[in-house]
This record gives structure tokens, sequence and C-alpha cells, in this order.
């Protein structure tokens, strides 16, 4: 569960391309490990989805990873799309809605951690639209 962005440090290459756009600390929502503080190597894993080497990946999961793209940026609103991916495939996938000018959420995910994922994924694209807007 992303709690905080993490500051850039050379840990990859290219943090933009992460799921979330950027690294995030957090800690572990894996059954029987909620809320476990993770290593700088788990975190690099859990940042890139598909952390296969962590010790506490259930076995039975509903999914792997998580992709967000923004599908409109208008100026009232956005709109993403989202994919969740189980051994590379996707098994669910649809839309989300967040209202600029209110900076709340016209629709949400029930997954509170899929939602969570989400809201880090808009703290950071309209950061780095700001940055755009201001070069």
């Amino acid at each position: 569960m992303p709690v905080k962005r993490l500051e850039e440090d050379g840990t990859w290459l290219h943090p933009a391309r992460l799921p979330l756009k950027g690294g995030w600390d957090g800690h572990c929502c894996a059954p029987g490990h909620e809320g476990a503080v993770l290593s700088r190597e788990d975190l690099r894993e859990c940042n890139l989805g598909y952390a296969v080497n962590c010790s506490r990946l259930p076995h039975e999961r509903t999914c792997d990873a998580i992709r967000f793209s923004v599908a409109q940026d208008a100026s009232e609103k956005l709109i993403l799309f989202f994919v969740r991916e189980l051994n590379h495939h996707p098994v669910e996938h649809g839309t989300l809605e967040y209202d600029l000018a209110s900076a709340q959420w016209k629709s949400c995910h029930g997954d509170v951690r899929v939602q969570k994922m989400a809201e880090c994924y808009v703290e950071r694209y309209l950061q780095c639209r700001a940055l755009s807007a201001t070069a």
C-alpha cells in the first residue's frame, strides 16, 4: 500500500515509467503481513509490480500488478484507465474519474488498495503536469 512518494535517488533508471509514475514508500497488505514495514529491496519489487521474489506474496491472489494511464485530461476532469493483471494477462479493466475543480473522485474503485494506487498515480501525474507547464 503506497503511503508517500520516495525521493528520486537513482534507484530506478526511468522512475516516471513506474506504474505509479515514481517510487512509493508504503507497507505490506498481504494476508498475515498487513502493515509490515518493507525493506528497500521489497519496495523496489513492489513498485515494479510482479513481486515474485517476495516471501509474503500469497499463492492465491486477484492480481499481480495494476497499471494506470490517463485516458482524458480535460480542463475539468481526468479520466483514468486501469488494468489489473494476473500472470501478465488482464483480469479486470475500467475507468475512474477525478474532478479537477473539486479535487474529488467522481468514480472510485471498490478495492481500497486499487483506489489508493489511483490516488497516488493522479497525485504524481498532476505534479508532473504542473512541472511541464512551468518549464
